[in-house]
């Protein structure tokens, strides 16, 4: 019978080993160079391809089939023929045999084969095949949380292990589109031995990475420089790293940001270039953060500072300018500061209002 075409690939899997063991066995029993197998069958040549296996297989299942016969014809007739009979049975008795004997060529070709259509996907398989079956779980198509991708990427995992809260940095928009982009060899190893070099303790790399995840979107030579330019400004190594602790962004400011900060800070404040080092060494931040807010409360200063100077000036003018609490019509600064305008005519300089006024248009 015919071999059904869902059964051959793996009939033709399974005979491919054993026909190629019978075969070789019968070939070195019964073959020489130059020799022979049996009377009318001759030794194939060597090949390489699947046909060597198919072929052999079905050759060595007649050559088989002939040899038993023969061993079981002399063993039931040995008391009927004389010794020198021989052991081999003769050519006719090979063709009679060899006619009885089914002809898988005949009914299953080598170039059948390459017409069969593939397995398909949905071709039932059993249950033993079942359960060898080992897949990959798919990647998520799209989720809301960075701790379904875990699994399927070292640098997530990497991250995890160095203490990086996922759960925060996921809620911004562009975090997960750029950790999952990255390379642990090539984008994040790199990044690691800098903060260590800088100074950023082991323990406190994911508290760092947390917050400023951002860091592996710079280039690590701009990194370098901006640490190059601190340290140009007297800045010493523990320094650096101490505002780099506190401030955690201040490295993804480049080297002109960072200059218009400091230089800022020195003009408006009219410090000194050391008192504006020791300034943002203590508050990092101010290099980091908005500068409207600053501006918005250093015009507040200013301009209570001058309130001050105008109430001073009416006071003095007055002769009532007397900030000792040890003597008689004391004014503490508290009250000078902080109480309106009509209340310190009233209480502090015994004056109208509209004194003040006119004191003021003098000046």
């Amino acid at each position: 019978m015919a071999l059904a075409a869902q059964q051959i690939p793996r009939w033709f899997n399974s005979i491919k080993s054993s026909s190629f063991i019978n075969t070789t066995q019968l070939t070195k029993r019964f073959t020489r160079p130059g020799k022979t197998l049996l009377p009318g069958f001759s030794a194939q040549p060597q090949m390489s391809s699947d046909n060597y296996f198919l072929q052999w297989g079905f050759r060595s299942y007649q050559t088989s089939s002939l040899w038993n016969s023969s061993q079981q014809t002399n063993s039931n007739n040995q008391g009927n023929y004389p010794a020198q009979s021989t052991l081999l049975p003769s050519m006719s008795e090979q063709s009679q045999k060899a006619q009885k004997i089914p002809n898988f060529d005949s009914e299953l070709s080598l170039e059948g084969l390459d017409d069969l259509p593939p397995l398909s996907p949905l071709q039932p398989v059993s249950e033993e095949e079942a359960i060898q079956i080992i897949a990959d779980p798919p990647l998520p198509p799209g989720s809301f949380t960075l701790r379904d991708y875990v699994d399927h990427s070292e640098t997530l995992q990497k991250l995890v292990l160095l203490g990086v809260d996922l759960s925060k940095i996921e809620k911004h928009p562009d975090a997960a589109n750029l950790l999952l982009r990255l390379d642990f060899e090539k984008d994040v190893k790199q990044i690691l031995f800098f903060l260590k070099d800088l100074g950023i303790e082991d323990n406190y790399l994911g508290t760092f990475l947390t917050k400023n995840y951002a860091i592996f979107s710079e280039d690590l030579e701009d990194l370098k420089t901006r640490v190059a330019y601190l340290r140009s400004k007297n800045f010493s190594k523990a320094d650096v790293a101490q505002m780099v602790r506190n401030a955690p962004f201040l490295l993804n400011f480049s080297v002109e940001r960072l200059d218009n900060r400091l230089g800022f800070f020195q003009k408006e404040l009219e410090l000194s270039v050391k008192k504006t080092r020791d300034l943002v060494v203590r508050l990092p931040r101010l290099l980091t953060g908005s500068l409207e807010p600053v501006k918005e409360n250093m015009k507040v200063f200013n301009t209570r500072l001058f309130k001050v100077k105008e109430r001073h000036l009416f006071l003095t003018y007055l002769g009532r300018a007397q900030y000792d609490p040890e003597k008689p019509n004391y004014i503490s600064l508290d009250k000078l500061v902080s109480i309106p305008d009509e209340i310190f005519c009233e209480e502090l300089a015994n004056a109208s209002v509209q004194d003040f006024e006119k004191f003021l248009k003098t000046l």
